[in-house]
């Protein structure tokens, strides 16, 4: 019996399934960046890079300043640079577009978190920059969660089961009583069924050709599956 739940955020609850690289990618086509796919993915993994390394990204900072951050970010690492002008264009046009993308997102898994809150306690467990409970404070689900376990804060990322046992233990249950949701099988999926617990993957577009072919008995496409599929159990 499922008496808990644990929710992935980035790429599960925002983006459908998807990697963000990919929702990135249709904003940086969206504002006519004249680069091809792998300069951008090129420029995806160094900015990400800088961002574990640096403190870039502030807790006070919501959504779209973490996008417009991160995007300038990624464009400094381009092999062609902008014009001021240009750049403030860019990162204004792709920060909006995928801003706006993940508040649809957002919207589309409201009614499904708002009655798994009335029959479950939630938790959030994520690989995230440090202002994770402001980006949902601003998206107003925030209130849906018991509590957040955030790699940024606790010093530890994913794929380490320890950071879903952190949440298992916030949730005061055993793993095989918590369903653990989210985009990744390596990440999310894979170290939750080591420690023990239920899992969901929510199998969208992922970052490798390999991970898009791999398969799980435990697979939904659409986040409002996630009911479908507990009350089926």
């Amino acid at each position: 019996m499922i008496q808990g739940i644990i929710f992935d955020y980035g790429g599960t609850l925002d983006s459908r399934g998807v990697h963000w690289s990919e929702v990135l990618w249709q904003g940086y086509q969206h504002a006519s960046v004249p680069i091809d796919k792998e300069t951008f993915r090129t420029a995806y993994v160094e900015g990400e890079r800088a961002l574990a390394r640096e403190r870039i990204i502030l807790p006070q900072d919501n959504f779209h300043t973490l996008l417009r951050k991160k995007v300038a970010l990624e464009i400094s690492y381009l092999p062609v640079q902008p014009d001021e002008v240009t750049r403030h264009q860019w990162v204004e046009q792709i920060a909006a577009y995928c801003d706006n993308a993940a508040r649809s997102c957002i919207d589309e898994a409201r009614p499904m978190l708002e009655q798994l809150h009335d029959r479950f306690p939630m938790m959030l467990v994520s690989n995230f920059y440090g202002n994770i409970d402001e980006v949902l404070r601003e998206y107003d689900i925030r209130h849906f969660f018991k509590g957040i376990i955030e790699s940024a804060v606790v010093g530890i990322r994913k794929p380490n089961p320890t950071l879903f046992r952190l949440g298992v233990d916030a949730l005061e249950m055993q793993p095989e009583q918590v369903l653990v949701v989210g985009d990744s099988l390596k990440k999310d999926i894979q170290p939750a069924e080591q420690l023990g617990c239920q899992v969901l993957w929510l199998k969208g577009k992922g970052w490798t050709e390999a991970e898009d072919r791999q398969t799980h008995p435990h697979t939904i496409t659409k986040i409002a599956q996630v009911l479908e599929y507990i009350d089926k159990l």
